[in-house]
């Protein structure tokens, strides 16, 4: 039989391309803006000790400094999806480090403008809000510096900081391209018996297959893959915890998840108040696990059976153009304002729909502030791939409501909030599905579909962040993170969280290694806390109707104008309670009662 390999970049049709000439129209234009924007770099220096002279300098410096930062996104966005679409790719590889470099010089080049405001006499920046009304476009992003005044180091040292910067993404770089340019999996054969190259992208595909060979072996394959360089993923997870206990120590944190939390003005209670909820629902995943098994037929439940529906018998084939439509359908109650943009994007060449050799694994929603946003997916004709599009789309038009509302410093979102609304579209999709699906089995699928949501974001991302509270921890106590190390703390966890119902192979132990979210320290959690936040705003606007959607574009278009947790307030959800991560599992357990139901034969 003929191998099935995976195609080159050219080999896609244009239509399944996202057009980056929306932002650059050629290599040379980036090369251009490049030299332009490095330039004017220069101009920093002008305001350097001069900030607290008058209002208007202030202004003056403030306004340079975003505008270079707009000009640097452009740059950095281009080079790094470029490089994205083949990862192989030297010249992009090249332009990319180019990009990163040039936001070192811009960190150290205004590296002064923090510690000199709070360096100014206490209310002067008070005083020049009232010579110069256009300071108040900068009210929220002071105050956010203001309060931070005791984690904040004088100008030499902020530069050096800043310069250290570029040095401590290594860990993360090296990773990437490891993980996306060099690392090859063997073939395995499918369930034809035909030989299949394992790619990242068609792993998932894989455990989810009806043969159970075919997943063991997908399974195995994939883990010992990442096995033979074990040491190496430790080497680079280890340098980048090391970093983030760096920066916290250096900037006068009692620790680096305290650090990172700060940032969006988060206690560290709400993470931790997190890992005590869904850990006092283990249970539930205990009795998930269980039926599992019993649906399944087996004997022993492996790690490679947590993925394959309970219903094999139901197949759902699901190509790109209808993936579109059942998510068009999905998100009507959102409203037509709402479903206009989604189209557009559909439309406009915002989506890199396939899979191709070199391009990076996993799917993102990106973009700049002047451009439109950008989609990158690795679409398999899957239901888990229609709800990828839902969910990167609802990222995309966070985004598009942000940059046409704010002005470019606040139309960035805290990365806290990032997740609700592609978790809502997500959950708004499924809530349509499971309404207007009659068919039993296919019910049951949904249900099956939707509990492993419930798994894989509050579930399995509670344990991630678990995880990194750990390992952080351990690094603050000066222990070395060893593959050993690393390896037996994981597998520990997976069993604690999947319970006696499932055997923790001696593979899973591995998974930590690729895991690409752990090189952005303390972002996981935020899946759960989303995920949850997403569920409560998706059934208010279910019941409410117009109101709820209402309140919610207003969080759409909201940004970065106020803290996280006071956005999520004002649309409906108090995140410093357990109450919506209580309320999802609440929703959790409910869906379970009726898989089992429909699993007994009786009627839901």
């Amino acid at each position: 039989m003929e191998q099935v390999k995976l195609k080159s970049r050219s080999e896609i049709p244009e239509e399944h391309k996202w057009h980056l000439e929306d932002i650059f129209p050629s290599n040379q234009a980036w090369e251009d803006e490049f030299a332009r924007v490095e330039k004017s770099l220069e101009q920093a220096s002008q305001f350097q000790g001069k900030l607290g002279d008058s209002a208007d300098r202030l202004l003056d410096c403030l306004n340079l400094m975003d505008e270079i930062g707009s000009d640097l996104e452009e740059i950095y966005t281009y080079a790094r999806m470029r490089r994205d679409e083949d990862n192989r790719e030297a010249i992009y590889q090249g332009m990319t480090d180019r990009a990163g470099a040039l936001s070192v010089k811009l960190g150290s080049a205004f590296a002064f403008v923090v510690p000199e405001l709070l360096s100014l006499p206490a209310g002067k920046i008070t005083e020049f809000r009232k010579a110069n009304s256009k300071l108040e476009t900068y009210d929220q992003a002071l105050e956010d510096i203001l309060r931070k005044r005791d984690h904040v180091l004088s100008p030499a040292e902020e530069k050096i900081l800043a310069e250290v910067g570029e040095m401590a993404e290594a860990p993360s770089t090296i990773f990437g391209m490891a993980n996306n340019a060099d690392l090859k999996f063997p073939t395995i054969k499918d369930e034809q018996g035909q030989d299949v190259e394992l790619t990242k992208g068609n792993y998932t595909q894989f455990m989810e297959s009806a043969d159970r060979s075919v997943r063991k072996d997908a399974f195995e394959a994939l883990y010992h893959t990442y096995r033979k360089q074990i040491n190496t993923w430790a080497a680079t997870t280890n340098a980048n915890v090391k970093a983030d206990v760096f920066f916290a120590k250096t900037r006068r944190y009692s620790s680096s998840i305290e650090s990172s939390l700060d940032d969006d003005r988060i206690s560290v209670t709400v993470y931790d108040a997190l890992i005590e909820t869904v850990r006092q629902f283990l249970p539930e995943m205990y009795r998930y696990m269980n039926l599992r098994k019993k649906a399944l037929g087996l004997e022993k439940l492996h790690m490679y059976d947590i993925y394959v529906p309970i219903v094999p018998e139901v197949k759902m084939e699901i190509p790109y153009p209808k993936a579109l439509d059942m998510v068009r359908e999905g998100l009507k109650p959102l409203g037509e304002d709402y479903l206009k943009v989604l189209n557009e994007g559909f439309s406009s060449h915002w989506v890199d729909v396939y899979e191709n050799q070199g391009k990076t694994s996993g799917a993102y929603s990106w973009g700049t502030y002047r451009s439109h946003p950008y989609v990158l997916l690795n679409h398999q004709d899957t239901l888990d791939s229609m709800f990828t599009i839902a969910h990167e789309m609802g990222h995309s038009l966070h985004t598009y409501f942000s940059n046409k509302t704010q002005p470019h410093l606040y139309a960035g979102y805290k990365i806290f909030v990032a997740e609700v609304a592609s978790t809502l579209n997500e959950s708004l999709v499924m809530e349509h599905l499971l309404n207007t699906t009659e068919d039993p089995k296919m019910l049951a699928y949904l249900l099956n579909h939707y509990l492993e949501q419930f798994r894989g974001t509050i579930f399995r991302q509670t344990m991630f962040a678990e995880f990194e509270k750990k390992t952080h921890a351990l690094v603050e106590q000066g222990v070395a993170l060893t593959a050993d190390l690393l390896s037996d703390e994981y597998l520990k966890l997976n069993q604690e969280y999947y319970g006696s119902e499932v055997i923790s192979d001696p593979e899973i132990a591995y998974e930590w290694s690729r895991i690409p979210h752990f090189y952005s320290s303390f972002y996981v959690y935020k899946y759960a806390t989303g995920f949850s936040a997403a569920i409560a705003l998706a059934h208010k606007i279910l019941e409410e109707g117009e109101p709820a959607v209402k309140r919610y574009l207003t969080f759409l278009s909201s940004g970065s104008s106020d803290y996280p947790i006071e956005l999520l307030r004002k649309a409906g959800v108090d995140m410093e309670t357990p109450l919506p991560v209580k309320e999802a599992l609440e929703v959790f357990k409910g869906l379970l009662d009726r898989l089992e139901q429909i699993l007994d034969g009786s009627k839901s």
